[in-house]
């Protein structure tokens, strides 16, 4: 039987305000095996990106465990969880979060030469020639259309050979031909490579894509079953 990549145990994350503290997740549990995809769907404000943030150890756990990758989350310090997420995952924003000043292959190899690697130049040439620009690595992010800075994103979370890929509405700043082109991508490269993918979404058409669907809501992760 495989072991979970990722498994949250009774994860809580509570955190303060003026009017008193907010409980964003309580209680959630989830286990997700390597190579599945996994949409994640609810409200506004229900807590799926925040989910994906304690994934990613960007925002700590109030309570309960987060073991990525055979790795417990909680109680780690920054530097630890900062090379854990360097080795184990790649993250695509709504927004592309690309480095204006570098070009599409710089910002591609920056995350690979902080982690040392000999061969990070080639690496983002391959990463960006299989989302199909390999005729831009030169060109700087204002140079790309949308679609074109979010493929550059789509590379730099593969390229270093992530386990997971944590996708936040990928689409979100995208019209809608180009929004499924990226899709088609993502999900192209996630079966290729046996990449796990958790997507946050308000779309389920597209959440039905995914293996499995769960949805957040006040906090609480309930399983909506195989798509």
């Amino acid at each position: 039987m495989t072991s979970p990549i990722l498994s949250l145990t009774d994860v809580h994350l509570t955190l303060p305000s003026r009017a008193g503290d907010v409980h964003i997740l309580q209680g959630v549990n989830l286990a997700v095996k390597p190579g599945e995809a996994v949409g994640i769907v609810g409200p506004s404000g229900s807590g799926k990106t925040s989910l994906l943030m304690v994934v990613s150890g960007l925002e700590p756990a109030s309570s309960g465990s987060v073991m990525l990758a055979g790795a417990e989350l909680r109680g780690k310090a920054e530097e630890a969880l900062a090379r854990i997420r360097r080795e184990t995952i790649g993250i695509v924003f709504q927004s592309f979060h690309l480095i204006p000043t570098l070009t599409a292959i710089e910002n591609v190899a920056i995350p690979m030469e902080f982690r040392g690697l000999a061969d990070a130049d080639a690496r983002a040439r391959a990463a960006l020639a299989r989302v199909g620009l390999g005729h831009r690595l030169d060109h700087y992010p204002g140079q790309l259309s949308g679609g074109e800075q979010q493929r550059v994103a789509i590379a730099r979370a593969l390229a270093a050979g992530a386990k997971i890929i944590l996708a936040d509405e990928p689409t979100g700043n995208l019209d809608q031909d180009t929004g499924e082109a990226i899709i088609n991508l993502l999900f192209d490269l996630q079966a290729r490579e046996g990449t796990t993918l958790l997507l946050v979404t308000h779309d389920r058409s597209l959440a039905k894509r995914c293996g499995r669907i769960i949805e957040v809501r006040d906090g609480k992760v309930k399983e909506e079953g195989r798509a």
